[in-house]
C-alpha cells in the first residue's frame, strides 16, 4: 500500500523544490533567464520613438502651416506644442464639445486614428474661404455648408499626414467627422494613445489642432522610423532629376553692369531726361555679367533681334562663387547670345 502524504509534507516538498530553484543561477545548464514582464507597459513609447515622432511632426507644421496659409492666403502659423501618451480616456476629457473630430485610418495596419480641429480655429477658416477676414464665432455647432467647408481643409491635412509619415510606410486616409458619442466607442478607455498637440494661429484667432493615435499598432511603424532616421538618407535618380527640373524654372535677376569709372560732376549736376552721357569707356571694354547678385562673367553688351543680351566673354571660377555666395552652387554651361 502506498505511503499517504500529509499536509505537512507536501509543504516541505514545495519549500525545498523552491529552495533549489532560487539557488540555481540563472542560465545555468543551457536554461534561458526568465525576465518579469509587466503587461502595463504595453504599448509604451520610449525616448527614441518620441524624439523620431517629434521630427516627423515638426515637418507636418511646418507643412501643413505653408499649405493652408497659401490656400486661406492668410497668414497661418502651426507649431508642435507636445507630444505625449495618455490613456484615452484623458484624451476625451480634452475635448470640449462643439469641435470638429474625424476619424482617420492608419494604413497598413488597419487601426484607427483621430484628428481634432479646435472650433476657435477651425471657425475663423470657414470664415475666410466665405469671404470673411477669419475672425472667431461665438461657440456654437457648424452649419452643413460650414461643416462642408471645413471637411475640405481637414483633408488637406490629412494629405499632409501622409507625406509626412511616407518615408515609413505608414498613410492616413480620411474617413468622416465622428459625433462626440462614436469618438468615446472608438477605443477602449485604458488604451494608451499617443496624443499629438499643435498650436494654430491667425491674424484674429488661435486655435489647437489634437492627433490621437493608438500607441500599441505603433511600435513597428517606431521602430522603423528609427532605423530610418539612423540610415544616410540619399535622393533618388528621379528626385534629383525632379529638382532639376524645377530649378531649371526658376527665375534670376540679371544685370550688366559697367566696370567702375569716373564722371564729372558737373556732368551729373546737368544731367536731364533725354540727355546722352559720355563714359569714358572703350567699346570693346567688357561689362561684369551678374547673376543674382553675383559676378558671373564678363560679357559684352549686344543685340538680339528686339532684345539685348549679353555675350560672355570670361566665366568666373566656379569655386569663386562658391566662396562669395556661401553656399555650393552648381552651374550649367553658359548659351551666348550673339
Amino acid at each position: 500500500m502506498g505511503k499517504q502524504l500529509g499536509q505537512d509534507d507536501i509543504d516541505a516538498l514545495f519549500a525545498a523544490a523552491g529552495a533549489n530553484a532560487s539557488a540555481q543561477p540563472a542560465g545555468a545548464d543551457g536554461d534561458v533567464p526568465v525576465e518579469k514582464y509587466s503587461f502595463s507597459s504595453a504599448g509604451q513609447i520610449s525616448n527614441d520613438q518620441m524624439r523620431a515622432i517629434s521630427s516627423v511632426n515638426d515637418l507636418f507644421a511646418r507643412n501643413l502651416m505653408h499649405t493652408l496659409g497659401a490656400w486661406l492666403r492668410s497668414q497661418f502659423k502651426v507649431k508642435l506644442v507636445a507630444g505625449e501618451q495618455l490613456p484615452f480616456n484623458e484624451f476625451l476629457e480634452r475635448i470640449s464639445p462643439p469641435t470638429y473630430v474625424c476619424s482617420i485610418r492608419l494604413e497598413p495596419l488597419g487601426a484607427v486614428g483621430l484628428l481634432e480641429f479646435d472650433m476657435a480655429i477651425a471657425a475663423p477658416m470657414v470664415d475666410v474661404l466665405l469671404g470673411g477676414i477669419g475672425r472667431a464665432w461665438a461657440t456654437r455647432e457648424l452649419t452643413e455648408i460650414e461643416e462642408s467647408i471645413l471637411t475640405s481643409v481637414v483633408q488637406m491635412a490629412v494629405e499632409e499626414l501622409n507625406l509626412a509619415w511616407q518615408s515609413v510606410g505608414l498613410g492616413f486616409v480620411f474617413e468622416k467627422r465622428e459625433t462626440e458619442a462614436a469618438v468615446a466607442r472608438m477605443l477602449t478607455l485604458s488604451e494608451k494613445t499617443l496624443c499629438v498637440s499643435f498650436e494654430a494661429r491667425m491674424p484674429e484667432a488661435q486655435g489647437t489642432i489634437n492627433l490621437c493615435l493608438p500607441a500599441v499598432v505603433l511600435n513597428a511603424i517606431l521602430r522603423r522610423l528609427i532605423s530610418e532616421g539612423d540610415r544616410p538618407r540619399r535622393r533618388s535618380r528621379e528626385a534629383q532629376i525632379r529638382v532639376r527640373e524645377l530649378m531649371g524654372e526658376a527665375r534670376v535677376g540679371a544685370a550688366l553692369q559697367f566696370p567702375a569709372m569716373r564722371l564729372r560732376a558737373s556732368e551729373l549736376a546737368t544731367l536731364a531726361p533725354g540727355t546722352i552721357v559720355r563714359l569714358p569707356l572703350s567699346r570693346h571694354e567688357a561689362s561684369e555679367l551678374r547673376i543674382g547678385g553675383l559676378q558671373f562673367g564678363r560679357a559684352y553688351p549686344v543685340r538680339s533681334g528686339e532684345h539685348r543680351g549679353a555675350q560672355l566673354e570670361e566665366q568666373i571660377d566656379e569655386h569663386v562663387l562658391e566662396m562669395n555666395a556661401g553656399v555650393p552652387v552648381e552651374l550649367a554651361q553658359p548659351q551666348m547670345t550673339s
